[in-house]
């Protein structure tokens, strides 16, 4: 994190409670994992958080408030009821969050709620772009505000974003029957990192973006315009210092004595969850209950201490969640109990932190089992919490934690049979065992805390935002296409190397529906007409293409990538060195690809056959092509061959052949003044390669290239050669002296 830079932390949240006690208004810190980790951040030098602070103010005490918590470094943004009724409760609570915790069916979609959400975001928007600057750093966390990131960039469109998911992110099948999934990922293409807790989550946020709004992506990043947008993993912790301290405390030990004799000295079982769907607790009474029956030996000698947090118990779900629960305890209780022994100790309220330390030091087993859950940190607060290295984890394959935390017994919650066995395991696991589990996962999270949460997180956005400055540097702006066009000008001896598809004109899902249009033939024939230049097209079609859409000018052509070459008036000419031998056995292979992939086709050309999967089902064209790389990639290892992989198609030609090696046969003929080449994929990075250093070389897109400047897209080269052709026009500048000489 670059210490110059003020950074702006945004969440639903401050980290403040409000209360009011006879008319004056008291300020009291949150205890939770955010404001403990974040507290690192805002809290030096004139760092800021910005957030709700958690209660309705009254008109005339927002000014006070205003300045109360700007001492605290704090900036309110102040909610009606409504806004929290329709925004928090509404979209955040009843929309996204049992959709993206896997429960579709209990979402409401109310365009209300939806309208509160955006105006919402927006009154974010505007309460940041109060204070915020294009050098500062935007850090903005969670569902709540999935819109807020594009609403900062368009109007701050230098500065950086940072933008975090505290829940999961669900898989594309969920997350498509959300009416308005595309607006919520265009608002989060504003981030220049978006991060979650693990990379399933990651997965399914590019899948969505892919399927959803065509955004093309390479490894774990987004191509969003001429920005490229790191989605990755940052699995959040704890304070673990803070947790170990606070377990060797006197109190907590007190609290732990205590407590043991409170259960007789059994065997302690613990869960503490708040009250939610997702947190698998009807399942785990379930389980819990299966393992009396199948024990009946342990009836009396184990303990389950229960403690749930209350959570929106006015909403109907919870309701009849809590209805459920209460249900199960006192059958469970009323079931098994005897006169001294109660199976459930079940309390449903929230505990202090140091009688939450005492029940993680005291308990033999944590069960940590939700339905779905993005990381779930009481799993690491009972690690932190483990002095004497014993206790075993039970914990939930459906966690995020459990990423991490290998060493726990791993659970699937909806595996109730199971699920009991597994706390007869826990409970009966040597010390041995218990103790090398627990130090590895002790060393894990001591090693991975919040602290290196948040270093990490901003780490990657110094460094994404490094990388697409200087990306930006070399994106073609209107004053370098001037000065190129002033170098042409000046050029007596001119070498222009064009590839054509994505370059000259746009992919088609048709292959043979790429025709030059008018616009394209006239450019070229301007071009290729002036007595100083060469103008060569260097493309991967078949030749006999080439020579029907653009044979009729007085260009030079390469084709097949370098495989065959034709001058201006002369006839197609081939390599000497080519052989077929090998077409039969990768045909074969291709076409048992095609048959199982629909949209799929073979295009055969006369040294090279290419594999297309532009028409295929987005995701089934991708898992196709891997499929048939690994396939082919051992035939072809020692027989000289290689695999090209290109926009939506696989190629597979001689090794001997490329652009680069073609392009010599022009570099080595004469020698030029003015060298400009420019092509859109990795078979263009051999000619950029073999081009002098003086040469211009643009790449079209964003990816990684060896080519000095960029342009976003094919209309870009376009403006481009239109420029190029009315360079005398704009040589007659005045400033074209000095122009030339920058450009030089």
């Amino acid at each position: 994190m670059n210490p110059e830079k003020r950074v702006l932390i945004v969440s639903n949240r401050l980290p403040v409670k409000i209360s009011e006690n006879e008319g004056e208004l008291a300020y009291q810190n949150s205890e939770g994992g955010l404001a403990t980790g974040l507290g690192s951040v805002y809290k030096q030098g004139t760092n800021v958080w910005i957030g709700w602070p958690g209660a309705v103010i009254e008109d005339g005490q927002k000014d006070q408030v205003r300045e109360d918590l700007k001492e605290l470094r704090l900036h309110p943004v102040f909610l009606t009821q409504q806004e929290i009724n329709d925004f928090y409760e509404g979209f955040s609570n009843e929309t996204l969050w049992p959709l993206f915790h896997y429960f579709p069916t209990y979402s409401t979609y109310n365009p209300q709620y939806w309208e509160s959400y955006k105006e919402v975001n927006q009154k974010f928007a505007d309460e940041i772009l109060k204070v915020a600057t294009k050098d500062d750093v935007i850090w903005i966390h969670d569902y709540q505000l999935l819109l807020l990131p594009e609403l900062i960039r368009k109007e701050i469109p230098e500065v950086s974003i940072g933008f975090f998911q505290h829940i999961p992110f669900p898989s594309y099948e969920i997350f498509r029957s959300l009416p308005w999934r595309k607006e919520l990922l265009q608002g989060l293409y504003g981030a220049d990192v978006i991060g979650f807790h693990t990379y399933d989550d990651v997965r399914h946020f590019i899948s969505a973006a892919s399927r959803i709004t065509n955004t093309n992506s390479i490894a774990n990043e987004l191509i969003v315009g001429d920005r490229r947008v790191t989605v990755d993993a940052f699995p959040i912790s704890i304070d673990y210092k803070k947790y170990n301290e606070l377990a060797e405390s006197q109190q907590a030990k007190r609290n732990e004595r205590k407590l043991k004799q409170l259960i007789n000295h059994n065997k302690l079982i613990i869960s503490i969850d708040r009250l939610d769907y997702s947190k698998g607790i009807i399942h785990r009474l379930e389980a819990y209950q299966l393992f009396l029956e199948k024990h009946p030996e342990l009836r009396g000698k184990v303990t389950l201490i229960q403690l749930v947090v209350p959570s929106r118990d006015n909403v109907q779900k919870y309701k009849e969640l809590k209805e459920e629960m209460n249900r199960m305890v006192s059958e469970i209780n009323g079931r098994f109990s005897t006169l001294g022994w109660q199976p459930i100790q079940h309390f449903y309220r929230s505990f202090p932190l140091h009688l939450l330390s005492a029940l993680y030091k005291a308990a033999d087993v944590a069960l940590v089992t939700p339905m779905r859950d993005g990381m779930n940190l009481v799993s690491k607060e009972y690690i932190a919490s483990k002095l004497d290295q014993k206790g075993v984890l039970i914990l939930s394959e459906m966690a995020g934690a459990s990423r991490e935390l290998s060493d726990a017994v791993i659970v699937n919650p909806y595996d109730i049979w199971d699920f009991a066995d597994k706390i007869y395991q826990a409970l009966n696991m040597p010390e041995d065992e218990q103790k090398r589990r627990m130090v590895a996962m002790q060393q894990t999270v001591s090693k991975f805390d919040i602290f290196n949460w948040v270093k990490n997180f901003m780490d990657k956005l110094t460094e994404v935002k490094a990388n697409q400055t200087a990306l930006s540097a070399r994106i073609i702006n209107p004053s370098i296409q001037q000065k190129i066009g002033i170098r042409y000008f000046y050029g007596m001896k001119r070498l222009i190397l064009l590839d054509y598809d994505g370059t000259l004109v746009p992919f088609h899902k048709q292959v043979n529906a790429a025709v030059p249009d008018e616009e394209l033939l006239g450019m070229l024939k301007t071009l290729a007409e002036d007595p100083h230049n060469t103008v060569v097209i260097t493309s991967g079609r078949d030749y006999h293409t080439l020579d029907n859409w653009l044979g009729h000018l007085p260009m030079d052509m390469i084709a097949e990538h370098g495989a065959w070459y034709k001058d201006h008036g002369k006839p197609w000419r081939s390599r000497r060195d080519l052989t077929n031998d090998w077409r039969q056995e990768i045909y074969h292979v291709m076409d048992i690809y095609s048959r199982r992939t629909p949209g799929a086709f073979i295009e055969e050309k006369s040294y090279s056959l290419a594999w297309h999967y532009r028409r295929v089902e987005e995701g089934l064209g991708t898992l196709r092509a891997h499929e048939l790389m690994a396939d082919i990639k051992h035939f072809i290892s020692d027989r000289g061959l290689q695999m090209l992989q290109g926009d939506k198609v696989i190629e597979i030609k001689s090794i001997a052949v490329n652009k680069g090696k073609a392009a010599k046969r022009w570099l080595e003929r004469d020698q030029y003044d003015f060298i400009i080449a420019i092509g859109d994929d990795h078979t263009d990075e051999d000619t950029f390669k073999a081009m002098p250093e003086d040469a211009i070389t643009i790449k079209v897109g964003t990816n990684i290239s060896a080519a000095s400047y960029f342009l976003k897209s094919y209309e870009d080269v376009r403006k481009l050669l239109k420029e190029l052709c009315n360079a005398e026009e704009a040589a007659t500048n005045q400033d074209k002296d000095m122009l030339l000489k920058e450009a030089s």
